[in-house]
């Protein structure tokens, strides 16, 4: 609940980045509508004004909660089950919260994608989430809904491994101990690195995930499947269309990871005075006066 309710508070606070990276991500090379970061900032603002920056808000803020209960859950769970807290468990167990949450972030990521990418106003296609994942499904079924599947599993079972792995040797490094002063900022610069590596690992591969999911809202689908999209993208535009969207989504990644932990870190302190709390199989090695 303490995930959950952490990251209903930076979805709101970080989406503009996410819609940054759709847009930078899935715009055509023939006809560029964006120069980079910046200017895709200045033309939504211009364009839609500020509530265009917040397009398919509510796809994420209604799949978070089962997600986070699925990645902690089913992470912790793991870990016990292997036995032994070692580097390469700790990925292992990551990989499997990854690849079994997303049955619900597939879904929520198409309608989400689907939304930022809509015009604004009375031309636009979907009223929110729940209709366009309704839409979809009434057009092309079950098959539609899970559009850009295979694509999600190779991004987030290796991503969330690093994920995990990353912030075991990071709080090991930094000497997370109970009682430390610096246990906070040790735990919010341990959260936001491990954030910005797990996207660092697998971030073309969600450039090809946007594409697909994408395929097909403005004109005729363009793309046969993951392999045919890496393809034609790469020929197109070489390999710098897998960096596309890259700077927003680093911008994002530190301070939403970072604030999780931190969030649980006060809030456990008013909950649990002098008890180590473990969260998901993760020490969080909390002792308060």
């Amino acid at each position: 609940l303490l995930w959950s309710w952490e990251l209903r508070l930076g979805s709101p606070t970080f989406h503009w980045a996410l819609s940054l990276q759709v847009r930078l991500q899935v715009q055509s090379v023939e006809k560029p509508q964006y120069r980079g970061t910046l200017h895709c900032f200045q033309s939504i603002i211009k364009q839609e004004s500020v509530l265009g920056l917040y397009k398919g808000l509510g796809s994420p803020l209604m799949g978070l909660t089962f997600i986070n209960a699925l990645v902690f859950g089913v992470q912790g769970n793991t870990l016990r089950a292997l036995g032994r807290d070692t580097p390469l468990n700790q990925f292992l167990a990551g990989a499997a919260a990854g690849a079994i949450q997303c049955v619900i972030c597939c879904p929520m990521e198409l309608a989400k994608t689907r939304l930022q990418l809509q015009d604004a106003g009375p031309a636009r296609t979907y009223r929110g989430s729940l209709h366009c994942l309704a839409q979809i499904y009434r057009r092309e079924g079950v098959r539609g809904v899970n559009r850009g599947m295979a694509s999600t599993l190779l991004r987030e079972t290796p991503s969330f491994g690093v994920y995990f792995l990353a912030y075991d040797v990071l709080t090991r490094a930094l000497g997370c101990e109970p009682g430390d002063r610096l246990l906070v900022p040790k735990l919010l610069l341990a959260g936001g690195t491990s954030g910005i590596l797990s996207w660092l690992s697998t971030y073309p591969v969600d450039v090809v995930k946007s594409r697909l999911q994408a395929d097909g809202l403005r004109g005729a689908p363009r793309y046969d499947g993951f392999v045919d999209c890496v393809r034609q993208s790469y020929r197109a535009e070489g390999w710098r269309v897998f960096t596309r969207g890259l700077a927003s989504t680093l911008l994002r990644a530190f301070p939403v990871n970072a604030a999780t932990f931190a969030t649980v870190t006060v809030v456990l302190t008013y909950m649990c005075r002098g008890v180590i709390k473990e969260i998901g199989g993760i020490s969080l090695c909390l002792v308060f006066p």
